[in-house]
C-alpha cells in the first residue's frame, strides 16, 4: 500500500486522483498526522502494510519562510527525516518531492542532478536539508526535484494568473526568470509509474515539463489558451517586468531549468512539452466549468 503524506496539497490531491484511476491502493493523511513527530507517524502506520511513502507535505510559502525559518525547517527538513527513518525501520520505499530552489539560479545550462546545491533562500535551504536527511536515513529513496508546479488544486501561478486576468485590466509579470512549467498531473504520473514498476534505481531525479520559458511567457500562453477555451471574458494587458521591478522578500532563481536526461536514460520517460500540458490543464478547467454550468 502507498501512504500519501500531505495529501491535501496541490500535488497530493492530484496524486490521489491518479492513483485512484490506476487502482493503486493508498491511504492519505493531511496535517492531522504530523510528519515531524515520530509518535504520530508510528501511530498512523501501526497495523497498516505500507510499502511506499510519498511525501507531498511541505512548507511552500517562499517569502513567509524568511520570517519563520524554524517552521519551514521543521516541515521541509525534520519531517522528511522522520519519514525516511520510519521507512528504513519498516523496509518501505520513499518518494520525496523537492525543488529547483536548492540551486543558486545562476547557471547557463540545465541543472544536473549531481550539480552542487547552493540555495539562496530559507525555503531553498530547508528543502536542500530535507534532501540530505532523506539520503542519510534511507537507501531506498527517490528524490524528485520539480519546478514551476501548477495544477487544478491549491494556489499556484496558473490559477493566480487566471484570477488576475478576470479582475485586473493590466498585469505585470516577471520576464527575466526562466524555468519549465510542470503540471501536477504529469508529476503524479511519474510517481505512479515508479510505484507500479517497483523501481529500484534509487536516487535523485529531475521531473519537469519539456522546454522552457519565462513567467511572462507562461502568462502569455495561459492567456491565449484561456481565451480559446472561453475561460475569460476580459482582455487584460500583460506587461513584462524585470525582477528588480518586482521585489520579493525571498530571492527567486533567475534560472530554474532542470535537465531531465537522467529520467529519460534510466526509465525512458519524457514529460510532454510544457505547452501541451498547459493545453490539457486548460481543457480540464473548461470541462469543469461546463459541468458546473450544466448542474446549475
Amino acid at each position: 500500500m502507498v501512504w500519501i503524506a500531505g495529501a491535501s496539497g496541490m500535488l497530493g490531491q492530484e496524486l490521489t486522483t491518479v492513483l485512484s484511476l490506476k487502482k493503486i491502493p493508498f491511504e492519505e493523511t493531511n496535517s492531522l498526522v504530523d510528519i515531524r513527530e515520530t509518535a504520530d507517524v508510528e501511530q498512523f502506520a501501526q497495523g497498516r502494510s505500507i510499502d511506499w511513502v510519498v511525501n507531498c507535505a511541505a512548507y511552500t510559502a517562499v517569502d513567509r519562510a524568511e520570517d519563520e525559518p524554524d517552521v519551514a525547517w521543521s516541515l521541509n527538513a525534520q519531517g522528511p527525516s522522520v519519514l525516511a527513518r520510519w521507512c528504513r525501520h519498516n523496509r518501505a520505499k520513499m518518494i520525496h518531492i523537492s525543488t529547483d530552489y536548492v540551486f543558486s539560479g545562476r547557471a547557463d545550462r540545465p541543472y544536473l542532478e549531481d550539480d552542487p546545491v547552493d540555495p539562496q533562500s530559507v525555503y531553498g535551504r530547508t528543502k536542500a536539508e530535507g534532501e540530505s536527511a532523506v539520503r542519510s536515513e534511507l537507501e531506498h529513496h527517490f528524490i524528485l526535484r520539480t519546478a514551476w508546479l501548477y495544477g487544478q488544486h491549491g494556489p499556484n501561478f496558473a490559477a493566480t494568473m487566471l484570477r488576475l486576468m478576470r479582475e485586473k485590466p493590466q498585469i505585470g509579470v516577471v520576464d527575466d526568470q526562466r524555468g519549465s512549467p510542470t503540471w501536477t498531473r504529469d508529476l503524479a504520473g511519474v510517481i505512479s509509474k515508479l510505484i507500479q514498476s517497483q523501481a529500484t534505481e534509487y536516487g535523485t531525479y529531475h521531473v519537469a515539463g519539456e522546454g522552457q520559458t519565462t513567467w511572462f511567457g507562461f502568462a502569455q500562453e495561459i492567456y491565449k489558451r484561456a481565451l480559446e477555451h472561453h475561460l475569460l471574458n476580459t482582455r487584460p494587458v500583460l506587461l513584462p517586468l524585470t525582477t528588480a521591478q518586482y521585489p520579493t522578500k525571498a530571492v527567486r532563481p533567475a534560472w530554474s531549468v532542470l535537465s531531465k536526461d537522467k529520467l529519460r536514460s534510466t526509465f525512458g520517460w519524457v514529460l510532454p512539452d510544457w505547452k501541451e500540458s498547459l493545453e490539457q490543464y486548460i481543457r480540464v478547467l473548461e470541462n469543469q466549468k461546463n459541468e458546473e454550468a450544466t448542474d446549475a
